[in-house]
Parts: C-alpha cells; sequence; structure tokens
C-alpha cells in the first residue's frame, strides 16, 4: 500500500472517539428504549406545551396559559420523579433542556407576538430576544450544571422560568392595568432577557419554590377570571 493511501486510511484526530460515542449511544439500540419515566414526564410537558402553543396562535391565549401551566406541573415532575427514583442522568437532562425550550421559551414569544406586540415586527424581534438568550442558557446549563455555595444549589443567570414569568406578568397587566402596553411590556421582556447568560446566581429555595406555586395559582385563578368575564 502506497504512502498516499495509507495516510487517507489512518484516523484524523478527534474524529475516532466522536464516531465512537455516536456507534455506542445508537448500535443495537432503540433511543426509545432508553426512556424512563422521568424521561416520559418531560415529553408530556412537551405535549402541553405544544397544545399552549396551538391555543395562543387560535385565538385562546387564556387557555393557553393554563395548558402552558401543565407544561410547567409535568416538566418539576421529571426532576422529582428523578431523583426520587435515582435515574437522574446527562441523558435525562439534555431531554429536559430540550423541552424546556417549548415549556417556557416559545410559549412565552408566541403569547407576546400575537396578544402584546403592538406591530408584528416588533413581536418577531422580541421572540427571536427571548429564543436567543433563553436557548444559550440552556445550553450553558445542559454543559455546566448547577452551582452551589455553602451547599446551596444555585442556577448559573436567571432561568427559562423567569423570563417566562415576566412575559405572563406583562399578559395580566395589561389586561388589569391601563398604563401597562405592548410597548413597556416589550422593553420589560428584552431587558430581562440577558440576565439569562449573566452570571447572577438564582438560589433553589424552599422559599422559592412556594413562591413559584403561589404565583401560579394567582395566575390561574386571574386567568380564568379572564376567560369568563368575572373581571
Amino acid at each position: 500500500m502506497s504512502d498516499e493511501n495509507r495516510s487517507a486510511l489512518e484516523p484524523v484526530e478527534g474524529f475516532d472517539s466522536r464516531a465512537e460515542r455516536v456507534v455506542r449511544s445508537t448500535a443495537g439500540e432503540n433511543m426509545l428504549s432508553r426512556l424512563n419515566g422521568a424521561d416520559w414526564l418531560s415529553l408530556t410537558a412537551l405535549f402541553w406545551a405544544w397544545v399552549a402553543a396551538l391555543l395562543v396562535i387560535s385565538g385562546e391565549p387564556n387557555w393557553g396559559i393554563l395548558a402552558m401551566f401543565g407544561g410547567f406541573l409535568f416538566d418539576k415532575a421529571d426532576g422529582y420523579w428523578a431523583r426520587r427514583q435515582g435515574v437522574d442522568s446527562d441523558f435525562g437532562r439534555a431531554i429536559d433542556s430540550f423541552i424546556d425550550v417549548f415549556v417556557y421559551l416559545v410559549t412565552a414569544a408566541l403569547l407576546y407576538h400575537t396578544v402584546l406586540a403592538p406591530h408584528p415586527v416588533v413581536g418577531a424581534v422580541v421572540g427571536f430576544v427571548v429564543l436567543l438568550f433563553g436557548g444559550l442558557r440552556l445550553v450553558r446549563h445542559n454543559a455546566e450544571g448547577f452551582g452551589d455555595e455553602g451547599g446551596t444549589s444555585y442556577y448559573v443567570g436567571t432561568t427559562v422560568v423567569h423570563t417566562n414569568v415576566v412575559v405572563l406578568a406583562s399578559y395580566l397587566l395589561d389586561a388589569f392595568v391601563g398604563a401597562w402596553n405592548g410597548w413597556v411590556a416589550g422593553v420589560a421582556v428584552v431587558a430581562v432577557c440577558p440576565l439569562m447568560t449573566s452570571r447572577y446566581k438564582a438560589y433553589k429555595t424552599d422559599l422559592g419554590h412556594w413562591l413559584v406555586g403561589i404565583g401560579g395559582a394567582v395566575s390561574i385563578a386571574l386567568v380564568l377570571a379572564l376567560e369568563f368575564g368575572l373581571v
């Protein structure tokens, strides 16, 4: 064999290891067979996010928000299940990050674009900013994981949940507060998005979970009141 042909068959630096990982992850194994209970809960969250998106773009934002909360509940349940059953894995965290894009970012972008945006171009820009910084934030979290300080875990940067809350709060303020409008909401949303890629420490605490729960319950009540004309 000539030197030229031999060199063509020699492994390219870094390529063999990547190819080996691909073969290991696919050979003789159906991807669905790798899914555990926590992963199926994540996929159920994806279903509700899809339902929410369809409802929002169909002119039913209140029902869309309720469906979004369904996705939120299943997204939280998958992490609880993984920890309780001891099935936490890099594969599961990758699925969770992928689904968070739809549960929190796509629904928020669509809600702003279809209901709050004063102009389609404004909706497109604000929605892109949400997806841009939110997507980068999830990529970083998937690669780096949580931080830890004194035994307390924290997210690096604000989370996609925080940004979703800002959009949801803007929707409710627009409905109940006359001074709030799509322009103000757009500025507020764009202003908070870069915080998702900052080094801000968002600690995971019981108080934080309680506040999210209470805020969610109040939001659901207000959305239902809007839907049924009670306010």
